[in-house]
């Protein structure tokens, strides 16, 4: 099976291959010039290059993973030292300022040159007139170095906007002795999945009293805006794998929704999961995870492995820095359970470097070298390090290659790379014939009526039934009873 998996993945996913359909959060800090230095201007009807001066390109970084933020700066300095026209300046942003800067910056007219967001934003960018088609500045063996598939999530009907840095597997996960001794055979899982059902009689197996402490079943993290990952890695697998179906009618106002949503708040009414599910953010739910309170998580991301590994080694060291509370746990990778009506479509997350402007006529020569500092950071040892540190295999060529000089990752679970692996077949497709109007407005009606009515129903302040009413009444609104889903 895992060979199956293996070879599927590199055929499908991992493979790169001609374009196909798209053309041709800590605390921050900056690399910006201090205050006070301003560049000389060029003269009237001369570049920057033209001139001697160089073209500042500027990013807006998060901490993709642990060390990124910091091995960044060895990487522009390089980049600087060897690029005569081109200096990249980086600002880091925290992963829950991220949105709010960048946000700032768009509201300004300003945007950052690159910005590294998830690729279901690319639509919201391209509707506001700030992406930028990167395809025209760029050699195709550029563009050709990453895997068409995961690529494709940066495409919108013949552009580009941007590359992609990994596709992460989004699903849960769990605590191997507590899964055992609840009897689950989750070998057997990862190979084979679980429908909705085993997964809800699973769940209550996990769930026990010790002391005070209550463990749980499953929890997700929810926190916030944390539902939105809750909402979005569920519906998947509940026959609604975006937000329009092939048609491009709005696929939340299927009766496929209600059933959904009911399953939804069914766990917590088991009291399989916590009834304060909306008020876990991601750092406790991952405390709640190495303390022993909980047999499954969500999200799981392939790094957590190394987390919980990494605290189980303090743990046996007697470190003071492990987890207070903590117990050793050997984290297994799970996919998301299959509702009714539904089949195994893994949330792919494809975060990336997208490039944008505020200019209504900006610079071409600025726009390529732009397109250049962003295929520099998605690309090569870059794309190899962080991809490594996530538990992740790169998506660009020169990233693979690159990834094979590094040392072998040590007790590595290969039961959980396979799963990984196999899971990143099953990863929903991207849609890129979605146009961004639609796709914009899908977005905000998950901001202003989704989130905040799930919250609702994970809190049990509203039911299934009048959740799903509030997306039916949002979607005839905006895009008419014709443009929805009806079944």
């Amino acid at each position: 099976m895992q060979k199956r998996a293996i070879a599927l993945l590199m055929s499908v996913v991992m493979t790169a291959g001609l374009l196909v359909g798209c053309g041709g959060s800590s605390s921050s800090g900056s690399t910006e010039p201090s205050a006070g230095t301003e560049p000389v201007a060029a003269q009237e009807g001369e570049t920057k290059q033209e001139s001697g001066e160089k073209d500042v390109v500027t990013a807006l970084l998060p901490p993709v993973s642990g060390t990124y933020q910091e091995k960044i700066t060895s990487y522009i300095e390089a980049f600087n030292s060897e690029n005569e026209n081109i200096e990249i300046q980086v600002t880091t942003a925290s992963w829950e300022d991220m949105t709010q800067k960048l946000d700032v910056q768009v509201n300004a007219g300003s945007p950052p040159d690159i910005a590294f967001i998830g690729s279901d934003g690319v639509s919201k960018y391209l509707d506001m007139g700030m992406a930028v088609d990167i395809s025209q500045y760029l050699p195709a063996e550029k563009m050709e170095d990453f895997d068409e598939g995961v690529l494709k999530y940066f495409c919108n009907g013949d552009g580009i906007y941007g590359f992609p840095a990994y596709c992460e597997v989004q699903c849960i996960g769990g605590n191997r002795e507590m899964l055992e001794a609840a009897g689950i055979d989750w070998k057997a899982v990862q190979q084979n999945g679980w429908t909705y059902d085993e997964f809800r009689e699973a769940i209550k197996k996990g769930v026990k009293q010790d002391g005070d402490k209550t463990v749980y079943g499953f929890l997700f993290a929810c926190s916030g805006v944390a539902a939105k990952d809750y909402f979005g890695i569920f519906v998947k697998n509940a026959g609604m794998p975006a937000a329009f179906d092939k048609d491009l009618k709005y696929a939340y106002t299927s009766s496929k929704m209600l059933s959904f949503l009911q399953d939804i708040r069914a766990m917590i009414d088991d009291g399989s999961m916590p009834k304060e599910l909306s008020g876990i953010d991601a750092g406790k739910r991952w405390n709640m995870m190495l303390t022993g309170q909980t047999m499954i998580t969500g999200k799981g991301l392939s790094s957590f492995e190394k987390s919980a590994y990494d605290n189980t080694a303090l743990l046996n060291a007697g470190d003071p820095n492990a987890v207070e509370d903590s117990i050793p746990v050997e984290y297994i990778v799970l996919p998301v359970p299959v509702f009714d009506g539904g089949m195994q479509q893994a949330q792919g997350a494809v975060d990336g470097y997208i490039c944008l402007t505020g200019e209504k006529d900006p610079d071409e020569q600025h726009l390529k070298n732009v397109a250049e500092v962003a295929y520099f950071l998605a690309s090569g040892q870059r794309a190899a390090e962080t991809c490594q540190e996530l538990y992740l295999k790169p998506v660009c060529e020169t990233g693979r290659t690159e990834y094979e000089k590094l040392p072998a990752i040590p007790d590595k679970n290969e039961d959980n790379t396979a799963a990984v692996e196999f899971l990143t077949t099953q990863v929903a497709e991207a849609r890129p014939d979605i146009p961004a109007e639609l796709g914009a407005k899908a977005i905000r009606i998950e901001d202003e009526v989704i989130l905040p009515k799930f919250q609702g129903l994970l809190a049990g302040e509203i039911t299934p039934e009048e959740m799903y009413e509030a997306i039916v009444s949002a979607g005839h609104e905006t895009f008419g009873e014709d443009g929805c889903v009806a079944d």
